[in-house]
């Protein structure tokens, strides 16, 4: 027997808001870079083409995400998330390496900045519109449950502290006129970028390998089946995961072998109910089975 508290929400426009913010954003930093020169805001500009293409992808993640379960995907396609979370890791990272091949390249030929203010202002400009952008997509994200779009706004935010680190960085090159700081500040930025596309792999692959719930959602849980634990009830085996913004819940529930049928259901739904209704998105199995049996206590077995 199943329940669950789903409801299923087409997320992909807001994909769509992340994909225009970026497109404008990194327009903004190529221009940028071209009057001032500085590798540092090359680097920065590289950050925001990657922006891009996860922008994309997680649009697509989201539409296939939205889909509801069918004949070969029985569970929902919820995990199709983890794949764009797990892409824009791998984008970071490339971009990373690109920016460390620039930024070497630099700092063995130096070469003099120019129109530094102007190019700082229009970063300034791009940083603005990226924070604004990646707070409400986390935002979002998180009330959706949606690892995509939470990702696409962390990699924003992510984005206006390498920024504001390139401005400072560039100004400072300016104000002392020692080249090499700016191809030694693209490369913190590069280490920087390398470190957030690694929690987004290892995030997503935990994903993907159905871990189990927090702690705090599996307490939540628990307190709900001591409510009804009594001398004649119990419950074993229990076992969550999660996938995109589903949760599963699966477990055994103990009666007495005398009850009828129709009591052991409607006791079984009647918990469910309650435990659906404790966490969004959740889906619950519950297998009934006689107390007094031994076999009862069998776990599921994995294999």
């Amino acid at each position: 027997m199943t329940s669950s508290t789903q409801t299923r929400v087409d997320l992909s426009r807001f994909a769509l808001l992340s994909l225009a913010v970026s497109l404008v954003v990194i327009s903004l930093k190529v221009v940028a870079w071209q009057v001032s020169g500085s590798v540092g805001l090359l680097s920065d500009a590289a950050e925001s083409l990657v922006n891009v293409v996860a922008a994309v992808a997680a649009f697509v993640a989201l539409r296939v995400a939205a889909r509801p379960a069918d004949d070969d995907h029985n569970f929902g396609h919820t995990k199709a998330e983890y794949f764009s979370a797990v892409f824009e890791g791998v984008m970071i990272v490339v971009a990373a390496g690109l920016i460390i091949v620039a930024a070497v390249d630099r700092l063995l030929s130096p070469a003099e900045l120019e129109s530094v203010g102007l190019g700082l202002v229009i970063s300034v400009v791009a940083t603005v519109i990226n924070g604004v952008a990646g707070l409400y997509l986390i935002r979002v994200g998180r009330r959706h449950r949606s690892l995509s779009l939470e990702a696409d706004g962390k990699h924003l935010l992510t984005d206006v502290w390498t920024t504001a680190g390139v401005v400072v960085g560039v100004l400072l090159v300016a104000l002392t006129g020692w080249l090499p700081l700016d191809p030694l500040i693209a490369i913190a930025v590069a280490v920087n970028i390398l470190v957030v596309g690694g929690r987004l792999v290892w995030q997503s692959g935990a994903g993907l390998m159905d871990t189990a719930l927090p702690d705090e959602e599996r307490t939540q849980l628990d307190a709900v089946l001591d409510r009804w634990r009594a001398e004649d009830v119990d419950f074993h085996d229990v076992r969550t995961r999660e996938a995109g913004h589903e949760r599963f819940l699966q477990l055994h529930m103990l009666v007495p072998g005398e009850w009828s049928v129709q009591r052991g259901h409607d006791l079984v739904e009647r918990v469910e109910r309650e435990l659906a209704a404790t966490l969004d998105h959740l889906n619950v199995t519950i297998h009934l089975e006689p107390i007094g049996d031994p076999r009862a206590y069998e776990s599921w077995r994995l294999d």
